[in-house]
């Protein structure tokens, strides 16, 4: 059925629609070309009492079942430059923009900060939500303000930066998924900042494309890319949603305890002085989970947080996997694994820190 601003069907295959490529079926499914038509479609009784879930490109959420509800495709791509000033602009993008060609837009213009986000899959209206982050940058840093359709009251509202509530691969939005739909998202951008190549492989890929001196901005977005490809499986020949687990954050005790019995340990920085981050990709590995396989569901030979399908695994197949990878990790090295798709059809099981087996 097509109406104003959306196209709605029902019993809608969404295997071609998450990049883990698992087979679910959407209840109701709404493609949705104008934003402006979100109240009428939110505030069909129907829609109002069911559950619902925005879907950009699935690239970071795992269905582990058939949807209930509606599930809500915001389509419409346009970017466009707000303000232009000598320093910096800001910019707005419509959540159905694909985030890499936001990437190479606003390099293309002259701008800068989100070179080292290049290629991570997903869209614009997913980016907050996950504050993606990669090589040393967070989006959070860049975003002024999004502008949501409240639920509740089917309203159009501006939330500035400070009212998205940031963390690590975390913001309000994650925290309450049905509380408001991202249509919009404003980035206020420099025109002019010291490129972030200290994080590993980054000069050293730079190096390999023989580049010397300074790099530009968008050199150094090409040598991310080319880490991601040669890393990362590629989702359209191997299903996946690229990490699939959070770098955990955990004391600065726990971190000497553990990097003091395994000194191979990657550790880094915390959100305090009080904590530390460790690589959830060696605890994986150093249990034992690298390239493992179960059936069609495995771990990537390339990348142990990367979580894939071989074929035709099923959601709560992959489910099943994460739950226990995190199991062993746990209680090997005492250590939570918290993931980072959305699971929607299922629930992962959490593991409790325990003390550390090894």
């Amino acid at each position: 059925m097509s109406t104003a601003g959306y196209r709605l069907a029902e019993g809608v295959s969404l295997a071609g629609r998450n990049s883990f490529r698992v087979a679910a079926r959407a209840e109701w499914l709404a493609d949705v070309h104008d934003p402006a038509a979100l109240p009428a479609l939110l505030s069909e009784p129907w829609v109002q009492f069911a559950p619902l879930l925005v879907l950009g490109e699935g690239s970071n959420v795992l269905l582990a079942g058939d949807v209930p509800g509606l599930t809500l495709c915001l389509t419409r791509a346009r970017i466009a430059i707000v303000e232009d000033g000598p320093d910096q602009a800001l910019i707005a993008a419509d959540a159905g923009v694909g985030w890499n060609d936001l990437v190479q837009w606003t390099l293309g213009r002259g701008l800068c900060g989100l070179e080292n986000l290049a290629l991570i899959p997903g869209t614009v209206g997913a980016a907050p939500i996950q504050n993606i982050g990669a090589y040393g940058i967070e989006v959070g840093e860049f975003i002024e303000s999004v502008q949501v359709i409240d639920r509740e009251t089917l309203r159009l509202r501006d939330l500035g930066h400070g009212d998205c509530g940031f963390g690590y691969r975390d913001s309000v939005f994650k925290r309450a998924p049905e509380q408001n739909i991202l249509t919009e998202v404003r980035f206020r951008l420099p025109k002019s900042r010291a490129v972030k190549t200290d994080y590993a492989g980054v000069g050293e890929e730079l190096a390999a494309m023989g580049i010397g001196g300074p790099p530009t901005h968008r050199q150094v977005a090409e040598a991310i890319g080319r880490l991601r490809m040669r890393k990362l499986p590629n989702p359209a020949v191997l299903g996946n949603a690229g990490s699939f687990f959070k770098n955990p954050i955990v004391a600065a005790a726990k971190a000497d305890a553990l990097k003091n019995t395994h000194p191979g340990l990657p550790v880094f920085a915390g959100d305090s002085s009080a904590t530390r981050k460790l690589s959830a990709a060696w605890l994986i590995e150093q249990a034992g989970w690298k390239g493992h396989r179960e059936g069609d569901a495995g771990v990537a030979a390339q990348h142990a947080l990367v979580l894939v399908n071989h074929g035709r695994a099923s959601g709560a197949d992959l489910l099943a996997l994460a739950d226990r990878i995190a199991g062993s990790v746990a209680a090997r090295f005492g250590v939570a694994l918290e993931p980072e798709p959305r699971i929607v059809g299922g629930r992962f099981l959490p593991v409790p820190p325990c003390r550390s087996m090894a």
